[in-house]
């Protein structure tokens, strides 16, 4: 069953979450119901905001509430897991609303999957990135003292089907993560696609690039 890829262009991240929570919850409805379903891959982009997964801590935004207002960034507990992240414009966000039995995958083989598809597009760009134990989402220079997180993937999910997503640094400005310690570390560092190739790409190609190779990665 290939999933539906849906773009929502750029948006507030309170709208973006409202729309997943309602197909989310229709598509465990349906189910659970023996209804007709349809898997989606939800493309898009956020105004600044950042986001604390259900088992971070708040003591990782380095910012108080005036400081938010002050740079018009939002600020959401949410229902994934992980803990601190930041997204924004120039920041290529996916949310895949799947049952994943669909596609034979538990969550673990599923968050591989996803990990997979960014690695394969940071490969496109010529960029060797990799996996860090213990570390979800997707790194350059893994094992060394100058590792760095290139893509953040947090995911909730309920009766094998899937919410939330990954979120993929293309030309995000990199200084919003000065204010928190992204994904709770304070020793490893955040980069992106333009600040390590030294220009500015396309979102709309990697938009593409990244969506073909999910269902790559997923259907494989």
């Amino acid at each position: 069953m290939k999933p539906e890829i849906i773009d929502w262009q750029t948006l507030p991240y309170a709208e973006a979450w409202k729309r997943q929570e309602e197909w989310f919850d229709a598509v465990v409805h349906a189910k659970l119901t023996g209804n007709a379903y349809t898997n989606r891959i939800v493309m898009c982009e956020h105004t600044p905001v950042y986001t604390l997964g259900r088992s971070g801590h708040v003591t990782n935004m380095l910012l108080n509430e005036s400081q938010l207002h002050k740079l018009g960034i939002e600020f959401y507990h949410i229902d994934r897991g992980g803990d601190i992240t930041f997204h924004g414009p120039g920041q290529q966000v996916c949310y895949p609303i799947l049952n994943l039995e669909d596609f034979g995958l538990g969550l673990k083989e599923y968050i591989y999957r996803l990990e997979e598809a960014v690695i394969r597009v940071c490969a496109a760009y010529g960029i060797e990135a990799g996996r860090l134990a213990g570390a979800t989402g997707v790194w350059l220079e893994e094992s060394t003292p100058r590792a760095r997180k290139i893509c953040a993937i947090g995911v909730r999910s309920s009766h094998y089907v899937t919410m939330h997503g990954l979120a993929l640094n293309v030309n995000t400005d990199l200084r919003y993560f000065s204010y928190i310690n992204p994904c709770g570390f304070v020793d490893r560092g955040v980069t992106s696609l333009q600040h390590e190739l030294g220009h500015a790409l396309s979102m709309e190609e990697v938009k593409n690039k990244l969506a073909d190779a999910l269902l790559e990665s997923l259907i494989s």
